[in-house]
């Protein structure tokens, strides 16, 4: 019984360490997406014009502090928030990026940064669907973690 008791301190204390580390992690990563789109921002205003590749960042430096915010929120980390940023910085490199490249290396370049962005686009849309059907893994964590101080 005693044993017992010490375990669940000791569980708890390892807990509450690993939630501090998170949040400390997030926040530093927070102040560092910030910094960074700070510096983006000032950069466009410096050169007097936005071009579509600064406005395409400044849309990755949003939803990376999106997905900071929404993890600090729900101590959960959505996979979906990662595929929304690939398939923006596919689509800056394939607006901005692809017209440098050679001609011949170009069609191909093209279509697999096009074929990568459909089967991301892919997996959003079956990751949402049995997230619906199925529920998320987090949730039944919250849920033993609520089982347990129920005990």
């Amino acid at each position: 019984m005693k044993a017992d008791i010490w375990n669940e301190k000791i569980q708890s204390l390892g807990e509450m360490l690993v939630d501090i580390g998170h949040l400390v992690a997030l926040f530093c990563i927070g102040v560092v997406i910030v910094w960074a789109g700070y510096g983006e921002f000032v950069t466009i205003v410096q050169k007097g014009s936005a071009d579509l590749k600064d406005i395409l960042m400044l849309f990755i430096y949003l939803e990376l502090l999106a997905m900071t915010g929404i993890y600090f929120k729900t101590h959960r980390l959505p996979v979906q928030f990662l595929i929304y940023i690939a398939i923006t910085a596919l689509s800056r490199h394939l607006v901005i990026d692809v017209q440098a490249v050679s001609d011949t290396y170009h069609l191909w370049l093209l279509l697999t940064i096009t074929v990568s962005i459909f089967v991301l686009s892919m997996a959003i849309v079956l990751l949402t669907w049995t997230a619906n059907q199925f529920g998320r893994p987090e949730d039944n964590v919250q849920k033993r973690k609520m089982d347990r101080l129920k005990q």
